[in-house]
């Protein structure tokens, strides 16, 4: 008689990495670009710009770099989230380049400065650092659940980085706003950083605290109210946020802090109240804030009727020409390169690029751009979803939450849809530090969905797994 042993091992399934599809999104979103810059040279001067060759290359280089950092360290991570960045962030090349060609801006600076410098350049230099920086969160960050160890230390980071712009000598008035710092000559806003360091904070306390902000003590009007000494939290989060907007002058800022410990609030205890409550402090700090600040009531004034103070404040005539650009875009706007959303100044590089998207591209072109930052959005919920601990669950929801409530506020700004806010449009306006910051941010995000979609170890072999089957002599 002949024994024959057969050993199988019971592993877990390799699941697709995706990195393929990653890479085909790509190849798209580096030559959507390069047709856009190509429409504008044509549009502008009647023959392709000069340094398209230089711009599409130079695009490819940084997202190849990025695609092979997530296909070495992040193997299994959503193979949405880096074409998307990609894409939109060249697309905001396209749009400064575009300004940057317009007369009137550069008689504008010349007349402010004595000379005109392009932000085009600039702004590929800080893609490359965001890039930079992207890859390095992905070397240096193996496991995001590591974050939640500094989550004490995170707060007093955060309120270092909030604390900065208000300090004599240090802080940069720009527009009213006390919202950037001067270092070396470089302009930097700490808000766009302290967003993601806020986040860790509030994931690891909620993670904890999470219990006992579900209890509700009595119920009122359908809704179930929180006990009196649960409330100190929001309450010294919205004291916070108030304090920004008194001695920052920022009301984006403010509610974007806010708003985002509300939403990450709501997902860890499922009461609809902190929602409710939210929303009241939040028009409640605003109105009082708006009785006393002028800049702050002149944003308002601004947003109630732009024409009423069309001819004596600023603010009336940015958000009265944004009104009047999104209104000749039309439906499939004037074009690339064809608009004059430029007669908005200097803030058309900023929260104000996104008239230029409705006015050349028309309500196809902001629709367009609305769902590719709603994919984002829809991406980083959908990781909060598939994570497997309670932190990285709040983690993405906080991250993703402050990415829709800045593209919200920003948006909704410059169409008169809420009061202006300042804010700069992610991955399109012109400037470092939201480039640097929102890059950060899809890399956290691609790690923590590379760890979630990441296959379990294979467990040990056991005895049950061996199978032996006796084969008899004919």
């Amino acid at each position: 008689m002949s024994v024959v042993t057969n050993t199988t091992t019971i592993g877990a399934i390799e699941l697709p990495s995706r990195r393929n599809t990653e890479l085909m999104l790509l190849g798209f979103a580096v030559v959507i670009p390069i047709f856009a810059y190509a429409n504008v040279g044509l549009a502008i001067d009647g023959e392709l710009p000069p340094g398209m060759v230089v711009y599409g290359l130079a695009l490819a280089v940084v997202a190849g770099i990025a695609h092979l950092v997530v296909r070495r360290f992040a193997k299994y991570a959503d193979p949405l989230l880096l074409p998307l960045g990609i894409l939109l962030n060249g697309l905001g090349l396209v749009l400064i380049w575009r300004l940057d060609q317009s007369e009137r801006l550069q008689n504008l600076a010349k007349r402010a400065f004595g000379s005109f410098s392009e932000s085009s350049p600039n702004q590929m230099l800080y893609t490359a650092l965001g890039i930079a920086l992207f890859s390095g969160v992905l070397l240096v960050l193996k496991d995001h659940r590591t974050l939640q160890r500094f989550t004490y230390i995170s707060m007093a980071v955060s309120l270092v980085l909030l604390i900065l712009p208000i300090i004599p000598g240090l802080g940069a008035n720009v527009f009213g706003a006390k919202i950037w710092i001067s270092v070396g000559g470089f302009s930097i806003q700490p808000g766009e950083f302290a967003k993601i360091v806020l986040a860790v904070f509030f994931a690891g306390y909620l993670m904890v605290k999470r219990d006992a902000l579900a209890l509700a003590s009595r119920r009122f009007m359908g809704l179930y109210l929180p006990r009196g000494r649960d409330l100190g939290p929001i309450l010294t989060i919205w004291a916070v946020s108030l304090l920004i907007l008194i001695f920052e002058n920022d009301l984006g800022t403010s509610l974007l802090f806010f708003g985002m410990f509300v939403i990450m609030l709501y997902v860890a205890t499922e009461r609809t109240s902190w929602i409710v409550i939210g929303l009241l402090m939040s028009v409640g700090g605003a109105v009082v804030v708006a009785s006393f600040s002028s800049h702050v009531a002149y944003r308002v004034n601004a947003w109630l009727d732009p024409f009423a103070c069309y001819t004596t404040s600023g603010a009336c005539e940015q958000v009265g020409q944004s009104i009047m650009s999104f209104g000749s875009g039309g439906v499939l706007g004037a074009g690339w390169g064809q608009g004059n959303s430029d007669l908005i100044g200097f803030a058309a590089n900023s929260d104000f690029i996104f008239s230029t998207v409705g006015e050349e591209l028309g309500l196809a072109g902001v629709m367009a751009f609305l769902m590719l930052y709603g994919l984002i959005i829809e991406r980083g919920v959908r990781t909060a979803l598939a994570a497997r601990d309670p932190f990285g669950k709040l983690f993405a929801i906080g991250l993703s939450g402050a990415f829709a409530l800045q593209i919200f506020v920003v948006a909704g700004g410059v169409m008169g849809l809420i009061p202006l806010t300042g804010m700069t449009m992610p991955f399109l306006a012109s400037g470092g530090s939201s480039v640097l910051a929102n890059w950060a941010l899809i890399g956290i995000l691609i790690r923590i969905s590379d760890t979630a979609r990441r296959p379990a170890p294979a467990p040990a072999p056991s005895p049950d797994s061996e199978m032996t089957q006796v084969v008899r002599p004919s």
